[in-house]
């Protein structure tokens, strides 16, 4: 079936429950999928994604239309964002099965509707522009609503293709168009200069002899207390949110301030992110990492993007579309995160490696342990221990997202190779501050390992109290979670001793070497102590 993506952009984003209509209008139109409904109070401006079978798609858009022109007035709207309507652009974007061209019809036949069942004025724009000033959004929107509506009527340059030849009084007009995948894409600065935000966006977009693709401006975010250069990347193959992140680095850099952090509001490609990833490891010369997966690389990139509040699986549209497919255990569909988790462990890239497993696996022994605990706790039959395993049970609650931080924690420890094999070395000197560079990288992979064991040794603990009093008809599970705390701290300490030898500090040396050895002993004893009470009541 083809599928097509749009992402309407309506004014309007500090009151939640208009916001929430405008979604649940979309959500009511049968063969639609909502991807997501992304708000921002400074710019006052909603971005609701959906998606489905065409003719679905267009009506959702002009529903959604329908219910911002009941909801928004734009003559008492102000915002940080240019806008000129209460729907301000609707955009249909081409998944699979369908064309650019199939998408210029479906913004047409939008188009017309929204002018002749709304009576809205609609300008086509982008690939659907019949004019080619307008193929330009920012040409459509010019004046905005205050301005357009002294000119819609009297200007011929300013006549809608559909709807009346007048605003909307309330609801102004509408750009509905047809283009490649947008990256909505903003950079927040450690500063509060508006001017700095501005000559920033005016030195990287495109129309100022800037970057290609990119449209930006700079905005001032008084709730965070810092400025903003808002970004729409128009074809990431030719300016990625990388490229644009490292040259609005370069020149707030050089007025002395720094990136605080940046966004991607709504969704992306997978491919956009993958580039994002490659391009800056390629800027930072990371060597080694070229067949890295792909859960790494999402990762990784929005570590070095600082992507703020970045969800990979709600925010990527291929994984996010992918939860919408059946499957025949809906229940377990989560099966598929793991199964890319296992692709990416399984490549030839180094990470995520031996570190992560065991994260993963002392997670899992926290979460079985849990399970024990959730099973006893509140039956009559353990009235008796129902406090201890009430403190079992949180300190599992507490230990389990510690122990999976690890992760992430190992593959950034990792990274620090990377970095310092890329150093010079062509002259003694900086031989040594590469040499100084690898011990101290040497260390943080065996200190991540040692943090592993450590969380490992203290969840395992826990598990083996809830074993002894937990409820037996799940006691098997107390004996598979002390399997996976075991391997996870023999692993960790693997991690660790694999290290050593390279590491030149003997004091250091010696007190880890110590440490790996007393967490491998304390984990045989915790297991075998734990294995005897399940085999004992389970009577093997």
């Amino acid at each position: 079936m083809p599928t097509v993506e749009c992402v309407p952009n309506f004014s309007e984003g500090r009151r939640p429950e208009v916001v929430a209509a405008i979604e649940q209008a979309a959500r009511e139109v049968p063969g639609v999928r909502v991807l997501g409904m992304e708000r921002d109070a400074d710019h006052n401006r909603c971005v609701l994604t959906f998606a489905g079978e065409p003719a679905a798609v267009v009506d959702a858009a002009v529903a959604c239309a329908k219910k911002a022109a009941e909801l928004i007035d734009l003559r008492n709207h102000s915002g940080e964002h240019p806008r000129m309507g209460a729907t301000d652009v609707i955009p249909f974007v081409p998944i699979e099965g369908i064309d650019m061209p199939a998408c210029v019809e479906l913004a047409r036949r939008c188009a017309r509707r929204i002018g002749d069942e709304l009576g809205i004025p609609a300008f086509l724009y982008g690939e659907a522009a019949t004019r080619d000033e307008r193929k330009n959004l920012a040409n459509v929107r010019e004046g905005e609503f205050e301005g357009l509506r002294e000119l819609i009527g009297k200007d011929p340059a300013k006549t809608p293709e559909f709807g009346p030849h007048q605003m909307h009084a309330s609801a102004g007009a509408t750009a509905v168009g047809a283009r490649f995948f947008l990256i909505a894409y903003n950079v927040n600065l450690e500063s509060r200069d508006l001017k700095l935000a501005k000559r920033i966006a005016k030195a990287i977009r495109e129309k100022d002899g800037g970057m290609k693709g990119v449209r930006a401006l700079g905005l001032e975010l008084k709730d965070l207390g810092c400025v903003q250069v808002s970004m729409n990347l128009v074809d990431y193959r030719q300016t990625s949110p990388a490229q644009a992140f490292a040259r609005i680095a370069e020149l707030a850099a050089a007025e002395g301030v720094q990136i605080r952090e940046s966004e991607i509001i709504g969704l992306l490609p997978q491919e956009a992110l993958e580039l994002c990833a490659r391009q800056t490891m390629q800027m930072k010369n990371l060597q080694g990492m070229e067949n890295a997966g792909q859960v790494w690389l999402n990762q990784f990139a929005a570590e070095t993007l600082k992507l703020r509040e970045f969800a990979p699986q709600e925010q990527i549209i291929e994984l996010k579309l992918a939860d919408f497919q059946p499957a025949p255990q809906e229940r377990f569909s989560y099966l598929r995160d793991v199964a890319r988790f296992l692709d990416d462990l399984a490549s030839a890239a180094p990470t995520p490696g031996g570190g992560a497993a065991a994260a993963v696996l002392g997670a899992t022994g926290c979460a079985l342990g849990e399970m024990v605990a959730n099973l006893t706790v509140g039956k009559k039959k353990y009235a008796d221990v129902q406090e201890q395993v009430k403190n079992d049970l949180a300190a599992l609650e507490n230990l389990r997202p510690k122990v999976l931080e690890m992760f992430i924690l190992d593959a950034q420890a990792f990274d620090g190779f990377g970095k310092a094999g890329a150093m010079p070395k062509e002259t003694e000197e900086q031989k040594v501050a590469r040499k100084a560079a690898m011990q101290a990288a040497l260390k943080g992979a065996t200190e991540s390992p040692e943090k592993t064991a450590r969380l490992g040794v203290e969840a395992f603990k826990h598990v083996a109290a809830i074993a002894k009093v937990g409820n037996k008809h799940a006691i098997s599970d107390c004996g598979v979670g002390a399997l996976s705390l075991f391997a996870c701290i023999n692993a960790a300490v693997l991690n660790m001793k694999i290290n050593l030898p390279g590491i030149e500090d003997a004091d250091f040396k010696a007190r880890f070497s110590k440490l790996a050895d007393a967490y491998e002993g304390e984990a045989r004893t915790l297991l075998d102590e734990t294995l005897a009470v399940v085999h004992k009541a389970i009577g093997s």
